[in-house]
């Protein structure tokens, strides 16, 4: 774990609920549970919470924090698939150094944890997408909405496989008429298609850098969320992420099957974030892809899920070949959490990569920083 983690100021502290002492037992040593504390400790959480999500249109200030030393993963949102839960955000992590933040993914939920968080969704510049799946995208059009209504002048800039651009457009479309609006009854000036800009990315089995400040550099590389049969008959893509700071690298796989691609982009990495699909799900995807596939659909959800998500075993087989130091799991299926807790066996998830990685396994749940 980086060493500065312990410099940071805690906005929220919440143990996860789990189903037995057992589990809390294997989660104890890895959880992380406290927020990105950007504002003074003293400020009290609620206002702290108001000010990062502060801006023209809402009471609390736009507040620029210090910048923190340092780069620190924060897992925004973890539930795997496009379901709507009610105590868990759909896929979004950010990765933070020296205090500015690096948004990967962003699923519903997203905006609203960015000011939990603490880090504010004012101050996200630059957008990641590993794919553009709803689960992935859907709180994108809100964020580039909330940001312009609650006067970010900055540019902010969204990097993604083919239809990025496109995607980029169609949030600026969806709040035109709140843009109208604002211009005419409050003198906005500020025009969105001047400040928000897509960028396509070209991925392929080559790793491909796709940004670089002075902060952090960040290469792509095609995952195997889309199988052959598929990405033979369209333009889309999928992609793994790696982000080398001065002091950490942290690598995201996306949704994925095992890939070598992502093995070569991970190689030594310090933090692989990895999805992974419990197994007792992908064993019923399986059969329920054949029945389906008995029945004439051949290109069913059911085989889809099964065939392109990574069970324990593939998860922990690309982190052993990577060699990376640490591995937290992310986009977590199923994603759904009953009322008294996780839907899945925590301890099952560890002990299933353990098998093939001998390394340090991290359940990742939202508003975990590392």
């Amino acid at each position: 774990m980086d060493t500065t983690q312990s410099q940071l100021a805690p906005a929220r502290s919440t143990q996860v609920a789990v189903a037995t002492a057992d589990r809390r037992a294997v989660l104890a040593g890895a959880m992380r549970l406290v927020a990105l504390g950007l504002l003074p400790a003293a400020v009290a959480p609620a206002l702290r919470a108001q000010q990062s999500g502060g801006g023209l249109a809402t009471r609390g200030p736009a507040t620029a924090p210090p910048a923190m030393p340092g780069t620190h993963l924060v897992l925004l949102g973890t539930r795997g698939g496009p379901g709507i839960d009610l105590t868990r955000s759909q896929t979004a992590s950010a990765v933070v150094v020296d205090g500015t933040p690096y948004l990967v993914d962003c699923g519903y939920g997203t905006v609203r944890q960015l000011v939990a968080s603490n880090i504010g969704y004012l101050r996200v510049g630059q957008v990641f997408f590993t794919h553009l799946h709803d689960d992935h995208t859907a709180d994108f059009p809100a964020l580039l909405a909330f940001q312009w209504t609650n006067g970010r002048t900055g540019p902010t800039d969204a990097y993604g496989p083919y239809g990025t651009t496109r995607l980029v457009e169609a949030a600026i479309a969806s709040f035109r008429n709140n843009v109208e609006i604002r211009s005419v009854d409050e003198g906005r000036s500020n025009k969105p298609e001047l400040l928000y800009h897509g960028h396509d990315v070209d991925v392929s089995a080559t790793p491909v850098q796709v940004f670089r400040d002075e902060r952090v550099t960040v290469t792509a590389i095609e995952n195997t969320h889309y199988p052959a049969r598929s990405t033979a008959k369209m333009p889309h893509r999928a992609l793994a992420l790696r982000f080398d700071t001065k002091g950490r690298s942290i690598v995201f796989s996306g949704d994925t099957a095992y890939s070598a691609n992502i093995v070569r982009l991970a190689k030594d990495a310090d933090v692989f974030v990895c999805e992974i699909m419990d197994d007792g799900v992908h064993a019923q995807m399986l059969e329920r892809a054949r029945a389906a596939s008995a029945e004439g659909n051949t290109e069913s959800i059911f085989r889809h899920v099964a065939e392109t998500h990574s069970p324990p075993g593939d998860v922990a087989r690309m982190a052993s070949e990577a060699h990376v130091r640490s591995v937290v799991l992310n986009h977590q299926l199923p994603g759904a959490s009953p009322p008294n807790g996780l839907a899945y066996g925590v301890s099952a998830f560890i002990d299933g990569v353990r098998k093939g990685y001998p390394g340090e396994v991290i359940v990742g749940q939202d508003l975990m920083v590392l």
